[in-house]
């Protein structure tokens, strides 16, 4: 809402010159009117600045970074989750010592660094961490390739596994999605939405679902997916099992020495299992008519980012239980190079595509292949 709408310049420059005493002359023309005249429009833009900056502390959708989280903190002890550093274990070819430090690179400038001392003979396996917190740090197999200082006897390095456990910083968007999500779904001792804000307030967990009685009274099931919306690695898993209601150490016979105790977040008898969800790929083919200087790779890179962007907003939410083909439609005219398209396939087919959202099969959607033809 809009504060002070009656200080305009005109108002303010009145009420001055109803201040002044009328043995002065207040007329257009005379000093005391221009010289109030000209206070006036800046105590006018004083005015607007203080409206402005009331409405942003007193909506949360106005309010980014630092003054979002205090927002978001102070109401509800919600705080943004902190992203992660990628890592993984290069495989390294020679024979000398690796040095905790020494860096490692792809061909596209993102850097890692040695994380502990490895002796090599022959072939070994060091593990490395990117050098930048989140999704920067996530490459190929087989891409991190280049030592920028010689390493005395190592020869060739490289990943052989995919790195993608690199996550980013909660932005504000899903930052301020939880909040909101706090306030709608109201908690109460061991409900569904317990289950939910408990796992969603975890570092790493991007969206939770959870199912009571899903194998019979006192079971709970809470799917999870990372905070880049993507499937939930073991690690996580684990870590969020341990938070929430932690199994202990199993015996002969199969049973858990505190599953279900209450020695977690959940109540005594919540049988609590956490799982991933399952990935749903998202499999794109059309033809386009390209803009001049524009290449089909540099658009089909853009096209891929826009669509791995609007997949991560539906993740595992109920309002949106499928991949709409209208909006992969919409993404593709709108990206930057592109003229326009035909025969657009989404999952070989020309409508929206489902996505399971049950205990037995919780999907979220993935960017798969992506197929344009000029």
């Amino acid at each position: 809402m809009a504060y002070y709408t009656d200080k305009t310049t005109d108002n303010i420059q009145q009420e001055l010159l109803d201040n002044v005493d009328n043995s002065y002359e207040k007329t257009i023309g005379y000093p005391m009117y221009d010289t109030l005249k000209s206070f006036a429009i800046a105590l006018a833009d004083v005015y607007k600045e203080l409206s402005d900056t009331r409405d942003n502390m007193e909506n949360v959708d106005n309010l980014s970074g630092a003054d979002l989280e205090r927002f978001v903190e102070q109401r509800t002890g919600i705080q943004r989750k902190l992203g992660t550093y990628a890592t993984t274990n290069l495989t390294v070819n020679g024979n000398g010592t690796v040095h905790m430090g020494d860096k490692f690179e792809t061909k596209s400038g993102i850097e890692y660094a040695c994380t502990i001392d490895t002796i090599i003979n022959g072939t070994g396996l060091v593990p490395i961490q990117a050098l930048q917190i989140g999704t920067y740090g996530n490459t190929p197999a087989n891409t991190i390739i280049q030592i920028p200082v010689t390493l005395n006897g190592i020869v060739s390095i490289t990943n052989l596994n995919v790195v993608s456990n690199g996550i980013d910083n909660e932005n504000d968007d899903f930052l301020r999605e939880r909040y909101y999500t706090y306030l709608r779904n109201p908690i109460t001792s061991n409900n569904e939405n317990a289950f939910i804000n408990w796992a969603e307030s975890i570092d790493g967990v991007g969206r939770a679902k959870a199912f009571g009685c899903w194998q019979g009274k006192n079971s709970v099931l809470v799917v999870i997916c990372n905070s880049n919306m993507q499937v939930a690695d073991q690690t996580l898993i684990d870590n969020a099992q341990n938070i929430i209601d932690p199994k202990g150490i199993q015996d002969s016979d199969g049973n858990w020495s505190t599953w279900g105790m209450g020695k977690g977040l959940a109540g005594a008898g919540s049988y609590t299992t956490i799982q991933s969800a399952v990935a749903k790929n998202i499999n794109i083919s059309a033809t386009i008519v390209l803009a001049t200087n524009y290449t089909k790779d540099i658009v089909q890179s853009n096209f891929e980012l826009s669509v791995t962007s609007y997949l991560k907003t539906i993740a595992l939410k109920e309002d949106t239980p499928s991949v709409s083909y209208a909006k992969i439609g919409n993404l593709l005219y709108e990206t930057e190079g592109i003229n326009d398209y035909s025969n657009l396939q989404v999952n070989g087919g020309n409508s929206n595509v489902p996505l399971s959202l049950v205990a037995s099969l919780c999907e979220i959607p993935e960017t798969g292949t992506v197929t344009l033809n000029v």
